[in-house]
C-alpha cells in the first residue's frame, strides 16, 4: 500500500478562494467608499507585537487578529486590527490620544 498524502500536489488551487499564501485568505470589503483587502490572521501566524488603530491597544504576539489595508496601497500601509475593533471600526475613533508614556508599536 503507498502511503498517503497530506498536501495538495503543486500548481493546484483551491477552488473559490481569491488569493492565498502563508497567513490565509483574502477577502475585499468596502468602508468608506473604499475597497479594502482583509486577511485573517490565525494566533499562530501572529509573531510580532502589533498597536490595533480601534482601540490604541497593543496586540501581543499569539493573538488572532485582522489585517486590513487599502486595494491599491503597498504593504506598509497595512494595519492590525483586534476582530472586535475592526468589526466596530464605524463606531472607533482612529484619533485617539496617547499620554506621553505610552510605547509606540
Amino acid at each position: 500500500m503507498s502511503p498517503r498524502r497530506n498536501r495538495p500536489r503543486g500548481g493546484e488551487t483551491p477552488v473559490g478562494h481569491e488569493s492565498t499564501d502563508r497567513y490565509g485568505l483574502d477577502r475585499m470589503e468596502t468602508w468608506q467608499g473604499e475597497e479594502w483587502v482583509v486577511r485573517q490572521v490565525g494566533g499562530g501566524a501572529a509573531a510580532k507585537h502589533y498597536r490595533c488603530p480601534g482601540c490604541d491597544q497593543e496586540i501581543p504576539p499569539g493573538v488572532a487578529h485582522v489585517v486590513a489595508w487599502q486595494q491599491y496601497m503597498g504593504a506598509d500601509d497595512r494595519r492590525h486590527w483586534h476582530k472586535a475593533c475592526w468589526n466596530a471600526r464605524d463606531r472607533r475613533s482612529a484619533k485617539l490620544q496617547r499620554s506621553r508614556n505610552a510605547p509606540r508599536h
